[in-house]
């Protein structure tokens, strides 16, 4: 079958599940779960991928989930991803009301998406004619959220980093896979688009404990060494660091207080706080880092409290590979119009796909068809066809261009580039942490 012809048969194929594909989406945005917790939705995603015949299904990571279409040939392995997990939002209307988890960044949709651009492949009986596997893989915990709880899962030998693809990578899960795709979706576009290539921020994760010392706060607040107040400086002489970032490495820091005392009428001597460093390259994260700490002693010190710093593996910058970027933006322009193509447009935050991209050439292109600002009680759906159905296609076209004619594409990608081992993944995070102790 010629290629065109092939493309027009898998896009039919999604087209006649396009209710189906939509309705698993809206399923998994009414059943939001946190990181590391996902099972009703893991459970729903295994259940999916046994329907539609995908084989070798095994668990990962306590709740990812991987299944394999197989091609005519097994010469590369391509990834097509979704993430599993919600954010924390409260206040949305869709929220768990006992967790507070929301599906307010999307990944209901990117899981919609994973699926439909399966049932487009196998439907249409397009892997009969690629030369290559697709792993589609439903990955857990990608939002960087709930860290004590993390911290607890760490302690117990369940994970060794907080975010999912981060420890589906030191597991092994990534080993056969040669190349990975997702979608990402992008909220208050101007305009239906599809953003290609854009980059995104790397970060270091932060849990700060100042301990000082109880004492009753109205009757001898003299006996006592308070730790909130050591907290409130320290994020006071973050700030007056802020001028010293430079533009162009894109630095934020946003540390929140998890924990600001016991007792209102008790010194406060156990206070918690959370952070991110982030920074668009991994000197600017740790220079940055390395100012964030010296704030916190400081001010521990000022007060004369003690305080515990616990630096840890966040997410690395992520850039994404050029020649696969091209293959999509192809795609994106028959199907939308060039007018609704842009390139190299950031990534507003940070992703686990950024790790990956150190090990593997990745692309996780951005989609919109959302409103409201991301992670807020606003976020929604605004054009289902450009959430759900159009990143199906776009990865199923993408895929038919990486594995077709012996998968000489992805082959080539694969072959140029420097492939990392889990070993120098882990190494890497080494140094960035040791560099900040």
């Amino acid at each position: 079958m010629a290629l065109d012809e092939l493309k027009k048969t898998v896009c039919a194929a999604i087209d006649a599940n396009r209710e189906k594909i939509i309705q698993i989406g809206e399923e998994i945005y009414k059943h939001p779960e946190l990181g590391y917790q996902e099972h009703k939705t893991s459970d729903f995603i295994s259940l999916l991928f046994t329907e539609l015949g995908l084989k070798n299904i095994s668990r990962h990571a306590i709740t990812g989930v991987r299944g394999l279409i197989s091609g005519r040939s097994h010469e590369i392995c391509l990834a097509v991803m979704g993430e599993l997990d919600a954010v924390i939002c409260p206040s949305h209307p869709f929220a768990d009301p006992a967790s507070g988890a929301a599906h307010a960044c999307g990944h209901n949709a990117q899981l919609a998406s994973m699926i439909g651009c399966a049932i487009g492949l196998t439907e249409s009986g397009a892997m009969e004619q690629l030369d290559g596997d697709i792993c589609c893989f439903a990955t857990p915990a990608e939002e960087y959220v709930q860290i004590e709880y993390r911290k607890q899962l760490m302690d117990q030998g369940k994970i060794s980093y907080l975010g999912g693809k981060q420890q589906l990578i030191a597991s092994g899960a990534f080993d056969d896979i040669d190349l990975a795709m997702m979608v990402h979706s992008e909220t208050n576009a101007p305009a239906p688009r599809v953003v290609v290539n854009g980059s995104a921020m790397g970060f270091i994760g932060k849990a700060v404990r100042f301990i000082g010392k109880e004492a009753h706060a109205g009757g001898a607040p003299h006996e006592g060494i308070n730790a909130l107040n050591a907290a409130s400086i320290a994020i006071m002489c973050i700030n007056a660091q802020r001028e010293t970032f430079r533009d162009k490495d894109s630095v934020r820091v946003h540390p929140i207080i998890t924990k600001g005392g016991d007792l209102v009428n008790t010194v406060p001597a156990d206070v918690r706080m959370e952070s991110y460093v982030r920074a668009n390259t991994i000197e600017a994260m740790q220079d940055a880092n390395e100012k964030v700490n010296r704030a916190i002693r400081g001010a521990s010190y000022a007060i004369g409290t003690t305080v515990e710093i616990d630096d840890m593996a966040g997410y690395l910058p992520l850039h994404q590979n050029e020649a696969m970027s091209s293959l999509f933006a192809q795609n994106a322009a028959e199907l939308l119009g060039n007018e609704a193509v842009q390139s190299g447009l950031p990534f507003p935050g940070s992703t686990d796909v950024g790790d990956l991209s150190y090990i593997m050439p990745v692309i996780q292109p951005t989609v919109s068809g959302f409103c409201g600002a991301a992670h807020s009680r606003d976020f929604c759906i605004k054009d289902r066809e450009l959430a759900y159905i159009v990143p199906a296609k776009l990865m199923a076209l993408t895929a038919i261009d990486l594995l077709r004619d012996g998968a000489r594409h992805a082959v080539s990608i694969r072959d140029n580039f420097p492939r990392k081992s889990v070993e120098q993944y882990k190494a890497l995070w080494n140094d960035i942490l040791e560099n900040g102790r």
